[in-house]
């Protein structure tokens, strides 16, 4: 009986990796478009984020299939109730990517790829939500607790961005349109990596029965 368990647990564990790397490989995209100005992968982000809400219905079932068939207890039943809480933040990854990827598609990028603020954002909140599944599989406490002090670095970027937002509009009041845009996606990023701070806060209670982090 444990074997099987152990076997579904095994399941869910791919499920969620597979997941992440969905939600890695969107923002992947929307960092390479923000560099390049190249929006022809635009597409894929799209796909990838119905392809995440379906991701988030399987694991659902397997989740409650686990819960309601072998009956969990102590440990286990933490590892599932914690993945079904990250699927749920996973989801809006791909709902807060797809989101940029509109906006890009609207502005057709213009300024924005010159933009190296949001880049650095893509680039750690990619890292995070990495991170935060890697440390889900892994059951590794210090990784999740390394996604949890990252998030400080994506809100100090954020900080940036709004502040050279502000001082672009002041010099040129024309630059409000784009600068919008611009605001509106690093918002974007700084819930992304809530999100993955999220997960990492379940992989802690997962493992410890307790959150890492509640501020």
């Amino acid at each position: 009986m444990r074997n099987k368990f152990d076997e579904q647990l095994e399941l869910l564990n791919r499920a969620l990796i597979e997941m992440g790397a969905l939600c890695e490989r969107s923002l992947e995209i929307i960092m390479e478009e923000l560099l390049n100005g190249d929006l022809t992968r635009n597409e894929e982000v799209i796909q990838a984020e119905a392809a995440i809400d379906q991701k988030e219905r399987d694991i659902e079932q397997l989740c409650l299939k686990l819960l309601l068939q072998q009956q969990p207890v102590a440990r286990d039943l933490r590892q599932i109730s914690a993945a079904l809480k990250m699927i749920t933040d996973m989801e809006r990854i791909g709902d807060q990517t797809q989101d940029i990827a509109e906006i890009l598609n609207y502005d057709t990028l213009g300024a924005l790829y010159h933009d190296h603020v949001l880049v650095k954002m893509a680039q750690a909140t990619m890292q995070m939500v990495t991170g935060s599944v890697d440390a889900y599989v892994r059951k590794d406490i210090g990784l999740a607790e390394t996604v949890m002090r990252q998030d400080d670095e994506v809100d100090r970027l954020f900080v940036q961005e709004r502040g050279e937002l502000i001082a672009s509009i002041a010099a040129d009041p024309q630059n409000g349109e784009t600068a919008l845009d611009q605001l509106m996606i690093a918002k974007y990023f700084e819930r992304i990596g809530d999100h993955a701070v999220n997960i990492a806060n379940w992989v802690h209670f997962s493992i410890t029965g307790s959150h890492g982090r509640d501020d």
